[in-house]
């Protein structure tokens, strides 16, 4: 039998998805199965895309430009004017999701054999990106017992070598849920220019900020305009992660235009995807006052309910959806397992995602998994009575 690439097989099979055959095998038991793993809302998605999706008049669905409709990137540009990141449509390039913006974006920028350096725990799927590039990820650790604050940037710096390419963070960050401070994000930005690197800046999840924090991007940040590149998404903005739209923002226009042919190669973004995305634009703000104030009663619930437990630590994020959550369990990818394979309270069971997964440093992560406050709070309750019950008898338990 012919074999397997070994760029295939170096790809890390996610933390988020890999526990699936044992929550349907649960569900089909007819045990209700609280999945806490992954970053699906059920925020509603904004009535105006889907209204733009109803009422389409197009007689033939077409390829777009490969950069994106332009009207799209117009009203894109106009949106980022609005808060502050000056761009004019032709820094912008539409991509299906935020995930192939950070593919093009590495295609680009870097040759294999390149590090970018990243803070741990970090997005799960930076791994097989950076496999896909040829590029190696480098680590510099954060840790829970300061809530996941950036590393000292003496840190960072002893990590860049003469193949360091740049600097990738995610803010607010998945999957912590720490919102860098303009001071981090401030200091990084000294960092990228005293090296001649670039900063890949991660904003998937920028109106998601709690406590009266608010997001600060790199790229408002001056001095820096070549180096800084913006990766964006509806997904979580909008609650549209289906329509798999993303964008790949920057000033520098060697960048963009490089991007540009991978772009070409792959032919359009997503033709009905970019119909709802640039109708989300005009979704009123509002929208955005409910679902923070959602996502801040679930937060809230979530981490005092957690803290509860004995032996759990759980940090109180800032932003996004998620936290890491320290667990009293020896190994906290056998105890997802277990959860769903062997345990249920009242028919139902959890399903989280070991943080493991999100790291690259071996034995980091052991007993932390990571949590999404995706689901209403009379969900979440339900799901955490279960997780608690389940830590009094799980085998493997240290407390």
């Amino acid at each position: 039998m012919p074999s397997i690439s070994l760029k295939g097989r170096s790809v890390p099979a996610s933390p988020i998805r890999k526990l699936v055959p044992f929550a349907e095998e649960a569900a089909r038991k007819g045990i209700r199965v609280y999945r806490l793993n992954i970053g699906q809302p059920d925020i509603p998605t904004p009535e105006t895309a889907l209204n733009a999706v109803r009422n389409i008049r197009h007689k033939v669905l077409e390829y777009s430009h490969s950069a994106g409709n332009e009207s799209y990137r117009l009203k894109l540009a106009e949106f980022y004017r609005n808060i502050g990141i000056n761009v004019s449509h032709s820094d912008i390039l539409i991509t299906t999701g935020g995930s192939e913006a950070i593919l093009f974006a590495l295609n680009s920028c870097t040759d294999p054999g390149d590090e970018i350096i990243t803070p741990e725990p970090f997005y799960a799927n930076y791994s097989g990106f950076a496999t896909s590039a040829g590029v190696k990820i480098v680590t510099v650790t954060s840790h829970i017992g300061n809530d996941f604050a950036l590393p000292p940037i003496s840190e960072i710096e002893k990590k860049i070598t003469a193949r360091t390419k740049g600097i990738l963070i995610c803010s607010p960050n998945n999957p912590t849920g720490y919102l860098y401070s303009k001071e981090e994000i401030s200091l990084l930005g000294d960092i990228v220019k005293k090296h001649n690197i670039y900063l890949f800046s991660d904003e998937a999840y920028r109106e998601l900020c709690y406590d009266g924090t608010e997001h600060f991007s790199p790229m408002k940040l001056r001095g820096i305009e070549d180096h800084v590149i913006l990766i964006d998404s509806v997904s979580k903005r909008y609650s549209e992660c289906g329509i798999r739209i993303g964008a790949l923002v920057s000033r520098n226009k060697e960048v963009i235009s490089t991007a540009l042919k991978f772009a070409q190669a792959r032919l359009s973004p997503p033709g009905l995807g970019q119909i709802a995305a640039e109708a989300s634009i005009d979704t009123p703000a509002e929208y955005f006052t409910e679902i923070s104030r959602e996502y801040t009663a679930r937060r809230n619930y979530m981490v005092d309910a957690l803290n509860k437990i004995p032996g759990v630590y759980c940090p109180r994020p800032k932003g996004a959806f998620y936290t890491v959550v320290r667990l009293p369990v020896d190994d906290a990818d056998r105890f997802a397992q277990w959860i769903l394979e062997k345990f249920e309270y009242k028919n139902q069971t959890v399903m989280v995602a070991p943080a493991s997964g999100f790291y690259s440093t071996p034995g980091l992560g052991r007993n932390e998994a990571r949590i999404a406050y995706v689901l209403k709070i009379e969900d979440l309750k339900n799901a955490i009575e279960t997780l608690s019950e389940a830590l009094k008898v799980y085998p493997g338990a240290t407390h």
